[in-house]
């Protein structure tokens, strides 16, 4: 067998000069193949990561626009002049006259109560009325007489022909029958008043409207016995005048500041929804109500109801006017609360970064406003946003008068902020 040669050893290992030459050459292909494969794979998934990461601002306008500030309450429609009318005799009521929105005049006959007992007990006043006059017209009589009995008795007692004892007597007489006058003409007054009294109550029997109104309620019945010795029971409401009404509104301690005497107002009621129907305060109560610890005041506002749509007991909700601004700059209040997430810096570098980059992760800002009423937003301005330093002043829980500024109407305010993956995702 013949021994193979160095030379066909290196070539069957490969190790000849070419050989090697073409290895190195294949190793570097694949190498520079290998490089480009994950700087593509990386800068694709950079791309991929800012365009995901891209932000897509929300705005909305500022506008001039009338802004209107109010306070809202709740309350009940009620007359401006309610009655309650009651008897002020026990008896049993014969007739009523009236019933539930029946319109009355002052004086107008509501009900009847029995009167026989009223009628026997004035005939007997009357009856003791005449039996006093009768004793006076005789006592006075009697005065008259020993009035000219006593006259006489004097003269015959300066003539001597007539004794002290007789003239004494004399004046006693006269004195009896001036005090029997006296006494007579007391029980003739309180005759008068006994009758006086029953004629009375024979009128407090007819219970009679006292003003000119509606009855809003009736609770007698004929044949019902009212008895007035404890508490006299509420036989009729009656309203004065429905073409107006008021609301008695109940507002919370907090919005008290604002509230004030004159102020206009509109409410609404659940019975004619869309409608809003218009009013004025007329009054504040300086006395709290509380009730499950909420501290309120009662408000009274008047409202114009020739319509009489408005009927008493019926729920209202008030929007008192606090503040009125016509054609003012406003934003929304979105605006205001927006601020932009704030970058946690990196702390470090780490070669797992090249392939496995980690966002920064954001923190919502804080909103402060200082004393002065100074707030930030901010403008998107050319694609970016910009901070602004605005004054602000009233608002109506939606938008916010801005006093002072660089802003003007139409300036996109930045109101929220998104991702473009989040803007871009379904639901």
């Amino acid at each position: 067998m013949t021994q193979p040669s160095r030379a066909d050893v290196e070539e069957a290992l490969e190790l000849t000069t070419a050989r090697k030459g073409r290895k190195w050459i294949r190793r570097f292909v694949w190498s520079a193949a290998a490089a480009l494969v994950v700087v593509g794979g990386i800068y694709a998934y950079e791309r991929y990561a800012a365009a995901r990461g891209a932000i897509v601002y929300d705005t909305s306008p500022a506008e001039v626009t009338n802004l209107t500030v109010t306070v809202s309450a709740t309350g009940t429609i009620q007359p401006i002049t309610q009655v309650d009318v009651s008897s002020e005799l026990s008896g049993v009521i014969r007739t009523v006259s009236v019933d539930d929105n029946s319109i009355v005049k002052a004086g107008d006959t509501l009900a009847t109560l029995d009167t026989e007992r009223l009628e026997a007990q004035k005939a007997r006043a009357a009856a003791q009325l005449a039996g006093a006059q009768a004793k006076l017209a005789e006592a006075r009589a009697t005065l008259e007489q020993r009035q000219t009995l006593s006259a006489r008795q004097r003269d015959l007692r300066k003539r001597g022909l007539s004794t002290e004892q007789d003239q004494q007597s004399a004046i006693a007489d006269l004195a009896r029958a001036e005090a029997a006058v006296a006494a007579s003409e007391a029980d003739t007054a309180s005759a008068k008043a006994d009758l006086a009294i029953l004629e009375a109550d024979l009128k407090r029997a007819v219970i009679t409207s006292p003003i000119d109104g509606v009855v809003l309620k009736r609770a007698a019945e004929p044949g019902q016995t009212v008895a007035a010795s404890l508490q006299a029971p509420v036989l009729f409401t009656l309203a004065q005048d429905l073409t107006r009404v008021q609301l008695e509104a109940a507002v919370d301690e907090a919005d008290m500041g604002a509230v004030k005497t004159g102020q206009k107002a509109g409410f609404s009621v659940d019975a004619y929804r869309g409608r809003n129907f218009p009013a004025q305060i007329e009054r504040l109560s300086y006395a709290p109500e509380t009730v499950d610890g909420v501290v309120t005041y009662k408000a009274i506002l008047s409202a114009p109801n020739a319509d009489l749509a408005l009927r008493p007991g019926m729920t209202a909700t008030a929007r008192i006017i606090t503040e009125d601004h016509a054609n003012v700059l406003t934003v929304p209040n979105e605006a205001l609360r927006y601020a932009p997430p704030r970058v946690e810096e990196s702390r470090g570098f780490s070669i797992t970064q090249i392939f496995m980059p980690r966002f920064p992760r954001a923190e919502r800002g804080k909103r402060e406003e200082s004393p002065d009423g100074m707030r930030d937003v901010h403008v998107l301005r050319n694609g970016l946003p910009e901070k602004v330093s605005v004054k602000t002043g009233a608002s109506d829980g939606r938008r916010t008068v801005i006093l002072s500024g660089d802003l003007k109407e139409g300036d996109q305010l930045i109101t929220a902020q998104r991702t473009a993956a989040a803007a871009g995702a379904g639901p």
